[in-house]
């Protein structure tokens, strides 16, 4: 009641209130959750690599002192406004390796100079030219500067010094425009050297005295980390191979199609082959690099970790390779490959052993024989050559080649009818029926895995495929072939790799005796 007689208050909740709340709580869950999310991304990727946390705090220190040269007054009024030029040559010259920086360095340090000389030069003649001729010959000194380098970058020998030409261009400009309006070039010229090399010489001591960050030492790693991933994924690929995992039903095919990308093994090969960039890039800057920690002498030979890592991707495209069997649509059965499952295996096994060998001799830095590492593994190859070669029966279809009692059932079923089926022109026995649905039963089951491309069941009944039911026979006989001869094409590749593995023992005995490995104690 409001004080009026018959009147009535209602009080209706305000609905659209409690929608924006709801909506305004959602939101922030979300809100919540993605950030949560986010600083643990951070911190994911801050524990995979803590030297990316020091390489940021140090790029942050170098250019805080570099800034107090202007944030303090009596720096300021020694160095003026060019001490901008510092901050910006530590900005572009720091890298993350110190390698790095010292050839971004050089090429920042000569670029200026030859810039600073060129510039000099050029503004001198047009000063005597008078003020009408000098804008002009200005100008046109910096198309010429601007052309030439921009074409000499692209030379294919100059493609390192690409970060010098740049130097030279942008640096010359500015020094040959900002002299032209401030009426001294030469003074002009040596402010920004000087502001240039303080810069400078800021990032080479921060990076190279606060915790280094090594590309010799990257590179070294790098390259133990893919003998790693090959071995690991070698051993993988075999143990898929010969385990029972289904690959006899029918829906196998499009399953493992679809986690192929995703496996560990496939992961690991492909970053060892995407690591050719990377390599190179740490072995151009570790040239760079002055002796340190275990590698102590001069003219160190990085260039050999690129060679053996060369030859570690050509080892690579064999397990790529091996996987591309394990992933094939035609695979032969489970029985047939633990037929020679004790030698696939113990091959594997000794290659990757032999792989993490050698990764481990460049990794503790010490040689071992060449002999040694490779006797096990190529006398458990030639133990699987001849059990290829004894049993080479069960991989061809060949009636000459098999031995009575290994036959397979669909040989001895055709056989049978063949007997049977001349003697009477009447219905065959119920046996022989039995006999010929068991037969046609199997070979339905199996259509999919002997069979490409995937047909269906009716495809191979009379006329589905341009063939009548008596050509059936011989049919089948072809794609059982097919199928076994997977077992020799994986089985050709295990060899064909441990044929390159003998390429890389090689590389890195050579890469051993050039850096000077300690000698193994025998």
């Amino acid at each position: 009641m409001n004080g009026k007689k018959g009147s009535v208050e209602i009080n209706i909740p305000p609905i659209a209130k409690a929608k924006q709340s709801e909506t305004t709580k959602k939101c922030e869950e979300k809100f919540g959750t993605s950030f949560i999310s986010s600083i643990l991304n951070v911190w994911e990727f801050c524990k995979e690599d803590t030297n990316r946390v020091i390489f940021s705090l140090k790029v942050g220190l170098a250019v805080l002192l570099v800034s107090l040269l202007i944030l303090c007054q009596s720096p300021y009024r020694v160095f003026g406004t060019n001490i901008i030029w510092s901050i910006l040559t530590v900005a572009i010259m720091f890298e993350y390796t110190v390698g790095a920086t010292f050839n971004r360095g050089f090429n920042r340090a000569l670029g200026s100079l030859l810039a600073g000389i060129i510039a000099i030069s050029i503004a001198e003649l047009a000063l005597k030219t008078g003020r009408i001729a000098e804008p002009i010959i200005i100008g046109f000194s910096i198309f010429i500067v601007g052309a030439i380098t921009s074409f000499m970058k692209l030379w294919p020998s100059l493609v390192p010094y690409e970060y010098g030409f740049r130097v030279i261009l942008f640096t010359y400009c500015l020094i040959i425009v900002s002299g032209y309006r401030m009426g001294n070039p030469i003074r002009t010229a040596m402010d920004r050297l000087y502001s240039i090399a303080i810069g400078a010489i800021v990032a080479v001591v921060v990076n190279v005295l606060i915790c280094p960050i090594w590309a010799g030492e990257q590179l070294h790693k790098e390259l133990v980390n893919n003998f790693s991933s090959v071995a690991d994924a070698l051993e993988e690929c075999v143990g898929k191979y010969l385990v029972d995992d289904g690959s006899e039903h029918s829906e196998f095919t499009k399953t493992v199609m679809d986690d192929f990308p995703e496996e560990p093994a496939y992961r690991k090969c492909r970053s060892t082959l995407n690591s050719s960039a990377k390599l190179e890039s740490l072995a151009n800057s570790a040239k760079w690099e002055p002796p340190h920690g275990r590698f102590r002498h001069f003219f160190y030979p990085w260039t050999e970790y690129v060679k053996v890592g060369a030859v570690l991707r050509y080892c690579t495209y064999e397990v790529m390779a091996l996987h591309g069997v394990l992933h094939s649509e035609i695979q032969a059965p489970y029985n047939l490959r633990i037929a020679f499952r004790n030698e696939i295996r113990e091959v594997s096994t000794d290659a990757a052993e032999a792989i993490r060998r050698l990764g481990k001799d460049i990794r503790n830095m010490q040689r071992t024989l060449k002999i040694s590492v490779l006797k096990k593994v190529h006398t458990s190859t030639e133990k699987l050559q001849r059990a290829m070669d004894m049993y080479s029966y069960l991989l061809t279809s060949s009636a000459n080649h098999e031995p009575p009692h290994k036959q397979p059932l669909s040989h001895a079923l055709s056989s049978d009818l063949d007997k049977k089926l001349p003697e009477q022109n009447h219905d065959p026995p119920l046996l022989l029926q039995e006999e010929y649905s068991y037969h046609e039963t199997m070979r339905k089951q199996s259509k999919r895995l002997y069979s490409w491309p995937s047909r269906e069941v009716d495809a191979f009944e009379e006329g589905g495929l341009g063939f009548s039911s008596t050509d059936c026979m011989p049919r089948m006989k072809t794609l059982e072939t097919t199928a076994t001869l997977s077992v020799a094409t994986f089985t050709s590749l295990l060899v064909e790799f441990v044929a390159r593995l003998d390429h890389l023992v090689e590389a890195v005995d050579e890469l051993s005796k050039m850096a000077k490995f300690k000698q193994e104690d025998v």
